[in-house]
Protein backbone atom coordinates (compact mmCIF):
# COMPACT_ATOMS: atom_id res chain seq x y z
CA UNK A 1 0.00 0.00 0.00
CA UNK A 2 1.14 3.37 -0.68
CA UNK A 3 2.88 5.66 1.89
CA UNK A 4 1.99 8.76 0.92
CA UNK A 5 -0.94 11.05 1.30
CA UNK A 6 -4.11 11.05 -0.52
CA UNK A 7 -4.05 12.83 -3.49
CA UNK A 8 -5.58 16.24 -3.46
CA UNK A 9 -8.53 16.98 -5.88
CA UNK A 10 -8.49 19.43 -8.07
CA UNK A 11 -11.38 21.45 -9.47
CA UNK A 12 -12.08 22.35 -12.48
CA UNK A 13 -12.90 26.54 -13.16
CA UNK A 14 -16.22 26.94 -13.74
CA UNK A 15 -17.48 27.27 -17.03
CA UNK A 16 -17.78 30.94 -18.55
CA UNK A 17 -21.46 30.23 -20.33
CA UNK A 18 -23.30 28.45 -17.51
CA UNK A 19 -21.20 29.20 -14.64
CA UNK A 20 -21.83 25.55 -13.70
CA UNK A 21 -18.86 23.70 -12.59
CA UNK A 22 -20.39 20.47 -14.17
CA UNK A 23 -20.50 21.51 -17.46
CA UNK A 24 -17.36 22.34 -17.39
CA UNK A 25 -16.30 18.73 -16.25
CA UNK A 26 -18.33 17.56 -18.94
CA UNK A 27 -16.50 19.64 -21.94
CA UNK A 28 -13.14 18.76 -20.19
CA UNK A 29 -14.87 14.93 -20.87
CA UNK A 30 -15.56 15.81 -24.28
CA UNK A 31 -12.59 17.33 -25.36
CA UNK A 32 -9.95 15.31 -27.75
CA UNK A 33 -6.39 15.97 -28.50
CA UNK A 34 -6.67 18.79 -26.33
CA UNK A 35 -9.11 20.82 -28.43
CA UNK A 36 -10.57 22.47 -25.43
CA UNK A 37 -12.73 25.34 -27.66
CA UNK A 38 -13.96 23.15 -30.17
CA UNK A 39 -15.86 20.60 -27.55
CA UNK A 40 -17.41 23.84 -25.95
CA UNK A 41 -18.67 24.70 -29.32
CA UNK A 42 -20.42 21.55 -29.92
CA UNK A 43 -21.54 21.31 -26.84
CA UNK A 44 -23.25 25.18 -26.47
CA UNK A 45 -24.53 23.70 -30.04
CA UNK A 46 -26.27 21.07 -28.51
CA UNK A 47 -27.94 22.81 -25.68
CA UNK A 48 -28.99 25.88 -28.92
CA UNK A 49 -30.19 22.44 -29.95
CA UNK A 50 -32.04 21.16 -26.99
CA UNK A 51 -33.26 24.52 -26.68
CA UNK A 52 -35.19 24.57 -29.99
CA UNK A 53 -36.46 21.02 -29.66
CA UNK A 54 -38.16 21.14 -26.15
CA UNK A 55 -39.16 24.87 -26.08
CA UNK A 56 -37.46 24.54 -21.88
CA UNK A 57 -33.78 25.24 -20.45
CA UNK A 58 -32.00 23.41 -21.59
CA UNK A 59 -29.14 23.32 -18.60
CA UNK A 60 -31.84 22.42 -16.78
CA UNK A 61 -32.10 19.17 -19.01
CA UNK A 62 -28.73 18.37 -18.86
CA UNK A 63 -28.39 18.55 -14.70
CA UNK A 64 -31.33 15.85 -14.96
CA UNK A 65 -29.95 13.70 -17.78
CA UNK A 66 -26.62 13.47 -15.57
CA UNK A 67 -28.90 12.92 -12.37
CA UNK A 68 -30.41 10.30 -14.58
CA UNK A 69 -27.62 8.53 -15.47
CA UNK A 70 -26.05 8.81 -12.55
CA UNK A 71 -25.15 5.33 -11.10
CA UNK A 72 -25.45 4.32 -7.28
CA UNK A 73 -24.00 0.82 -7.31
CA UNK A 74 -21.35 -0.37 -9.50
CA UNK A 75 -19.87 -3.96 -9.35
CA UNK A 76 -16.01 -4.36 -8.70
CA UNK A 77 -13.39 -7.68 -9.30
CA UNK A 78 -12.50 -9.16 -5.97
CA UNK A 79 -10.12 -11.96 -6.28
CA UNK A 80 -10.74 -14.51 -3.44
CA UNK A 81 -9.17 -17.90 -2.83
CA UNK A 82 -8.15 -18.30 -6.33
CA UNK A 83 -12.09 -17.36 -7.72
CA UNK A 84 -13.09 -13.72 -8.96
CA UNK A 85 -16.31 -12.54 -7.58
CA UNK A 86 -18.00 -9.67 -8.90
CA UNK A 87 -18.60 -7.72 -5.50
CA UNK A 88 -21.65 -4.85 -5.60
CA UNK A 89 -20.16 -1.15 -4.26
CA UNK A 90 -21.49 1.94 -3.82
CA UNK A 91 -20.47 4.44 -5.88
CA UNK A 92 -19.01 7.49 -4.38
CA UNK A 93 -21.34 11.03 -5.82
CA UNK A 94 -18.04 12.36 -8.03
CA UNK A 95 -17.04 9.23 -9.49
CA UNK A 96 -21.10 8.29 -10.16
CA UNK A 97 -21.31 11.88 -11.95
CA UNK A 98 -17.70 10.76 -13.74
CA UNK A 99 -19.18 7.73 -15.12
CA UNK A 100 -22.51 9.05 -16.36
CA UNK A 101 -20.51 11.77 -18.14
CA UNK A 102 -18.53 9.02 -19.75
CA UNK A 103 -21.55 6.96 -20.65
CA UNK A 104 -23.60 9.91 -22.22
CA UNK A 105 -20.14 10.92 -24.48
CA UNK A 106 -19.68 7.20 -25.36
CA UNK A 107 -23.00 6.86 -26.35
CA UNK A 108 -23.32 10.35 -28.55
CA UNK A 109 -20.74 8.60 -30.55
CA UNK A 110 -22.27 5.69 -31.38
CA UNK A 111 -25.30 7.34 -31.87
CA UNK A 112 -26.49 7.79 -35.61
CA UNK A 113 -26.93 11.35 -36.90
CA UNK A 114 -25.92 14.18 -38.69
CA UNK A 115 -23.41 16.39 -36.51
CA UNK A 116 -22.41 15.54 -33.29
CA UNK A 117 -24.41 18.24 -31.68
CA UNK A 118 -27.54 17.02 -33.28
CA UNK A 119 -25.99 13.46 -31.77
CA UNK A 120 -25.32 14.82 -28.06
CA UNK A 121 -28.77 17.02 -27.49
CA UNK A 122 -30.82 13.81 -28.62
CA UNK A 123 -29.11 11.74 -25.82
CA UNK A 124 -29.71 14.49 -23.63
CA UNK A 125 -33.17 14.45 -24.18
CA UNK A 126 -33.55 10.88 -23.95
CA UNK A 127 -31.29 10.41 -20.67
CA UNK A 128 -33.45 13.64 -19.16
CA UNK A 129 -36.69 11.12 -20.20
CA UNK A 130 -35.41 8.39 -18.71
CA UNK A 131 -34.82 6.71 -21.68
CA UNK A 132 -31.72 5.89 -24.27
CA UNK A 133 -28.50 3.98 -24.22
CA UNK A 134 -26.88 5.77 -21.08
CA UNK A 135 -29.94 4.77 -18.61
CA UNK A 136 -29.94 1.23 -20.12
CA UNK A 137 -26.05 1.09 -19.39
CA UNK A 138 -27.07 2.35 -15.84
CA UNK A 139 -29.97 0.11 -15.23
CA UNK A 140 -27.65 -2.32 -16.40
CA UNK A 141 -24.83 -1.84 -13.56
CA UNK A 142 -28.04 -1.96 -11.18
CA UNK A 143 -29.05 -5.16 -12.12
CA UNK A 144 -26.02 -6.72 -12.13
CA UNK A 145 -24.79 -5.13 -8.69
CA UNK A 146 -28.27 -7.28 -7.99
CA UNK A 147 -27.79 -10.00 -9.21
CA UNK A 148 -24.35 -9.79 -7.06
CA UNK A 149 -25.70 -9.56 -3.85
CA UNK A 150 -24.17 -12.12 -2.39
CA UNK A 151 -21.04 -11.72 -2.86
CA UNK A 152 -21.80 -8.20 -0.67
CA UNK A 153 -19.87 -9.63 2.18
CA UNK A 154 -16.65 -9.99 0.31
CA UNK A 155 -16.98 -5.78 -0.43
CA UNK A 156 -13.40 -3.99 -0.07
Amino acid sequence: MSRRSAAIKRVPPQDPVYDSQLVSRFVNRMMQRGKKSTAQNLFYSALTLIQEKTAQEPLDIFNKAVKNVTPLVEVKARRVGGSTYQVPVEVKSSRGVALATQWIITNSRKRGGRSFAERLSAELIDASNGAGASVKKRDDTHKMAEANKAFAHYRY
